[in-house]
């Protein structure tokens, strides 16, 4: 009995069945909560065996830029292409070695493809867009016990890769909204810092009295707080606040931070003159700078694709409909990006929140949420064209998972392959939470650890 979300809470192991979907969607997260995220009760759980594993980080890349599609796109309408009566003409099926890429919609994304794998093997864990955003950037369950302090993905990146000398945040989040989660209970300066960028700089780093003034009063500023920042130890507020204003300080009236958020409507046009393709000259500026941002995500939103899926979002025949704005941005950043020696070092992840169903449209001429999904990775010496993982010849279940744990991919599993990416030991766990349990960057679980697709690479 599927609920309207497309779930069959009774082929869901180790979960009740209500006939109730509301109450079946409650007691499935709370046992997930325990069963994935809530292990960290169980005293027998053998934690310190598990994070002793010959964890070997690849090391591919220095840069992640992490694109999330809010909303959930299709993904037989795009990295897991599947052909019927429903796909329309223009798609332009074409294949690309063993890969059957629709061309016709992203034009510019095929180009690159000597430079993409696609994970085809993907599953979400919910089809309910609360819950399947909120997971695919903590990497656990949202309502297991540790989620009130798990940190996004990217404040992990930025923990383990600040520099003590740098100009920019270490994460930056870009078009993402209030939704998007913090720094859980790592320092706020490892939180995200939030730019809608739009070529005319970076907002709020001038004084309106001038530059002059500004240092008069920084200089006082300075004096005031001399003997707390002279104290052998300082109270987290305290130090918090000293680090913001230095933090701060480092962004206002510096010629260098002003060219990463400045670009002429030329770019902004080659890049389709979008939101979406500003935060591609954007974040192609951030890598090319050096200035200390090491993880950038960018949300594009409008996935959510109900009705008029061909007419709207995917409709190849307007040049700027949704599918088309994400080709234009992201298109030109890995060409950009290769073109200037930056795409081996950057790592370029783009995914949903979970896919949409399959075969022939429903009524209102859409699709609806359906867990099963793809993800496209990018760069950091990846070769391609190659997929990972095979559906059935409708994109409804994998039928080969095509990677090392023979199972279908979870966001823990994308998550774990990012940080492996990065250099980030995935298996590390932090003995400075507040829960004084040991926070694992990936969740174990009782029948197996998640970890890095390191397949795209083979």
């Amino acid at each position: 009995m599927k609920d309207r979300y497309g779930i069959d809470w009774s082929k869901i192991p180790g979960t009740l069945f209500w006939r109730n979907p509301h109450i079946g969607r409650r007691m499935f997260f709370r046992h997930a909560a325990s069963a994935i995220g809530g292990y960290f009760l169980l005293p027998s759980r053998p934690m310190e065996t598990i994070a002793r594993a010959q964890a070997q980080p690849i090391g591919k890349a220095k840069n992640c830029i992490f694109v999330l599609l809010s909303g959930g796109q299709s993904h037989i309408d795009t990295f897991d292409l599947k052909e019927g009566p429903w796909t329309p003409a223009g798609f332009n099926a074409t294949s690309y070695d063993s890969i059957r890429f629709p061309q016709g919609i992203m034009p510019k994304i095929a180009d690159q493809l000597d430079s993409i794998a696609l994970l085809r093997s993907v599953r979400s864990w919910a089809a309910v867009h609360q819950f399947a955003r909120q997971w695919a950037q903590i990497a656990r369950n949202p309502l297991a016990s540790t989620s009130r302090i798990a940190p996004h993905i990217g404040s992990v990146a930025s923990i383990e890769l600040s520099a003590k000398e740098q100009s920019l945040p270490t994460f930056l989040a870009l078009n993402s909204g209030t939704d998007t989660p913090g720094s859980g209970y790592l320092p706020p300066q490892h939180s995200p810092f939030f730019v809608a960028p739009n070529g005319a700089g970076l907002g709020n780093t001038a004084h309106p009295a001038g530059p002059a003034r500004f240092d008069q009063r920084y200089d006082l500023l300075l004096k005031l707080d001399a003997e707390e920042r002279a104290a052998a130890t300082l109270g987290a507020g305290a130090g918090e606040i000293l680090q913001f204003n230095l933090s701060a300080r480092g962004m206002m009236y510096n010629s260098n931070v002003d060219r990463v958020f400045t670009f002429n409507a030329e770019e902004r046009v080659r890049y389709g003159n979008t939101g979406f393709g500003n935060a591609c000259i954007t974040a192609r500026n951030l890598v090319r700078s050096g200035l200390g941002t090491r993880f950038i995500q960018i949300t594009i939103g409008g996935w959510d694709n109900h009705s008029g899926i061909y007419t709207g979002a995917f409709n190849p025949t307007n040049q700027n409909s949704l599918i088309r704005q994400f080709d234009n941005g992201l298109g030109t950043l890995i060409a950009d990006l290769k073109a200037e020696g930056l795409l081996e070092e950057t790592l370029i992840v783009a995914m949903g929140e979970f896919g949409r169903t399959v075969g022939n449209l429903n009524a209102g001429g859409g699709r609806d949420h359906f867990l099963q999904q793809a993800v496209m990775f990018a760069g950091a010496g990846i070769r391609g064209p190659r997929a990972i993982g095979e559906t059935d010849s409708v994109g409804r279940a994998t039928t080969s998972p095509g990677w090392s744990r023979d199972r279908d991919i979870r966001a823990e599993d994308v998550a774990a392959t990012i940080y492996s990416a990065l250099g980030i030991d995935w298996t590390k766990i932090r003995r400075d939470d507040p829960l004084n349990r040991g926070f694992e960057y990936i969740p174990s679980s009782p029948q197996d650890l998640y970890g890095p697709v390191h397949e795209i690479w083979s």
